[in-house]
C-alpha cells in the first residue's frame, strides 16, 4: 500500500504540492469547527495499518497547533499503522529555554503534546534552534532550506558576504558562506523587550560588497529592516535576504517593501501574504516529498541535512 498524505487546513497548498512531486492521490479527511470554536475531524477512507503523513504548519492561531494533535489522535484511533507529522514550520520554537524567571519551555511542552498525542515521528524544516529536536521522545528530522535556496543564490555569489542577523544564527551562516566562498558577517544585536530589535554594531566589512541575511524567520520584520539598513550606512551596496519561514505579522510586510532590500527568497512552509514585491517564494514541497518516500521506504535521508556538511 502506498502512503497516504493528509493535510490539516494551515497550508493545503503545500500539501497538494507534496502529494502532486509524489504522484499521490490526497488523503481524504473532514475537519469542521463548531460555532464555539472546537475542531473536529474525521478521516473519509480506511487507514488501518497504513503509514499516514499529517502536514501541518504550526503558526498562529493556536488552532493550527490543536488541529494537529486532533489530526493524530484520530490517526491513531483509526488504526494507522505509523502516524508522522510533517510539520513545515514549528511554532514555539522561540520559548526553548528558561531565559528570565516565571516562564514556560513552551517547545518542549509542544514537543510532549505531539508525541501524547500519538506520533511516531515528526519532519520539520530550520527549527529556530536545533536543540529542539531533543525535547522529542520520538524520532525527529530535521530539514535544512539550504538545499533550496543553494540553485537560486549561485547567481548572486560574486562579491558577496553572508550575514547572520544575530549570534544563534551563525552556523547556517557561516554554511552559506561555506558554499559560495564568501566573508561571514555577524550583526551584534540586543533586544530590549520582545519583537524589538537594536543594533549595536556589524562584525565585519560591508563595505563595496553584496550582503546575503540568513535567517529561519522573519516575523515583525523590525530586526530584517534594521539589519537592511544598519548594512546599508555601512558601506554594503545591494542586500539580499534567504529566510525560511515568511511569519511577517503585523505590519511586516510594509516594514520590508519600505527598506532598501533588493529581494527575499522565502519557502512556502506559510503561505505568503498578500501585497509582497520583494519576496520571491521558493517551493519546499520536493524536499518534504522526499523525506516522506524515503522514509515510507525505509530508506536513509540523512543526505537530506545537507547544510551540516557544508
Amino acid at each position: 500500500m502506498e502512503p497516504r498524505i493528509f493535510s490539516g487546513r494551515s497550508n493545503p497548498e503545500f500539501a497538494a504540492k507534496i502529494n502532486k512531486y509524489l504522484d499521490l492521490q490526497p488523503g481524504e479527511v473532514t475537519i469542521k469547527t463548531f460555532k464555539d470554536g472546537e475542531i473536529w475531524v474525521k478521516y473519509k477512507e480506511n487507514i488501518r495499518g497504513r503509514d499516514i503523513y499529517i502536514v501541518q504548519s504550526t503558526m498562529p492561531p493556536a488552532d493550527n497547533l490543536i488541529e494537529l494533535l486532533i489530526m493524530i489522535d484520530a490517526a491513531k484511533r483509526s488504526s494507522a499503522k505509523r502516524v508522522t507529522a510533517i510539520i513545515p514550520y514549528f511554532g514555539y520554537s522561540r520559548q526553548d529555554r528558561k531565559d528570565q524567571p516565571r516562564v514556560s519551555i513552551t517547545a518542549k511542552l509542544i514537543a510532549n503534546l505531539i508525541t501524547t498525542a500519538g506520533a511516531d515521528r515528526v519532519i520539520s524544516m530550520d527549527l529556530h534552534t536545533p536543540q529542539i529536536q531533543g525535547f522529542f521522545d520520538i524520532p525527529f528530522d530535521h530539514l535544512y532550506g539550504s538545499r533550496i535556496f543553494s540553485h537560486v543564490l549561485k547567481g548572486f555569489s560574486e562579491n558577496l558576504c553572508v550575514a547572520s542577523p544575530d549570534i544563534g544564527g551563525i552556523k547556517i551562516a557561516r554554511a552559506y558562506a561555506k558554499r559560495f566562498d564568501a566573508t561571514l558577517i555577524v550583526i551584534d544585536k540586543r533586544r530590549p523587550e520582545q519583537n524589538v530589535a537594536e543594533i549595536m554594531q556589524i562584525i565585519g566589512d560591508v563595505k563595496g560588497k553584496n550582503v546575503l541575511i540568513v535567517d529561519d524567520m522573519i516575523d515583525t520584520g523590525g530586526t530584517f529592516a534594521a539589519c537592511v539598513s544598519a548594512l546599508k550606512e555601512n558601506g554594503a551596496l545591494k542586500v539580499y535576504g534567504a529566510v525560511t519561514h515568511p511569519l511577517l505579522s503585523g505590519d511586516a510586510v510594509e516594514k520590508i517593501e519600505k527598506s532598501e532590500l533588493e529581494k527575499c527568497f522565502v519557502t512556502d512552509t506559510i503561505p505568503l501574504r498578500p501585497g509582497t514585491t520583494k519576496f520571491e517564494v521558493l517551493t519546499a514541497s520536493e524536499l518534504f516529498g522526499e523525506a516522506i518516500i524515503r522514509h515510507y521506504r525505509n530508506e536513509s535521508i540523512s543526505t537530506l541535512f545537507e547544510v551540516d556538511k557544508s
